[in-house]
């Protein structure tokens, strides 16, 4: 019997994004269901009654929340290209990256756009993006990954695309190529790869989004 796969996402959001990344990765086929946010779907509250939000990939019935848990269920379940290293301790070590992207680099990237472009913010915001430059430098590579992309690449989507998009609609600028050169390339990069570019949501009509959130219009 063929898996059911079913995705409630939203086309915009980095973190839906993640999730069509590594189905795209492993070769799954899935069913689609884009959500309202403003008007959330009955099927959507209960999927993901803790959180209430996107996205959520039901498997087979069993329903799974969180982008960076469902990036390892679908590792887990599915073989094919590896997502995870196969080591225990640099999967630790993905991990951990994966994770500071989340708690870190992401929370001081949007504070700096909620700040109008404060100088502390952007400094902030600045000194985590550092650390993963410093990763990247340490590696030696051109993902986080190595060769290819894996857990941290793919965490790190938002600041491949988005952060562009949104200094664009915002005309604050701070993620640039003189200050990390090596994070600026992997992030070309990364955008280019296959799997990367087929599931991005249009550019235009992400800084259209944005420039109207952060009340550029």
């Amino acid at each position: 019997m063929a898996d059911e796969v079913k995705l409630y996402g939203a086309g915009g959001s980095p973190f839906v994004c993640r999730v069509k990344i590594a189905l795209k990765m492993k070769e799954i086929k899935y069913e689609n269901i884009e959500e309202d946010m403003s008007n959330k779907s009955a099927d959507l509250l209960k999927y993901n009654p803790v959180h209430k939000k996107v996205p959520v990939l039901v498997h087979n019935g069993n329903p799974i929340a969180e982008s960076l848990v469902i990036v390892e269920y679908i590792d887990d379940v599915w073989k094919g290209v590896p997502i995870l290293p196969q080591n225990a301790y640099e999967k630790a070590v993905a991990r951990f990256w994966a994770k500071f992207v989340d708690d870190k680099c992401m929370p001081a990237a949007f504070k700096v756009f909620g700040s109008n472009g404060d100088k502390q913010v952007i400094a902030e915001a600045c000194e985590q993006l550092q650390m993963l430059e410093n990763e990247l430098k340490v590696k030696g590579t051109k993902f986080f990954g190595g060769d290819n992309i894996n857990l941290v690449d793919i965490a790190a989507d938002f600041i491949a695309y988005w952060l562009g998009i949104i200094e664009e609609a915002t005309e604050i600028k701070f993620f640039t190529k003189d200050k990390f050169p090596k994070l600026t390339e992997w992030a070309d990069e990364f955008v280019k790869c296959e799997v990367v570019k087929e599931t991005l949501p249009p550019r235009g009509n992400m800084v259209a989004f944005f420039k109207k959130r952060f009340g550029k219009a």
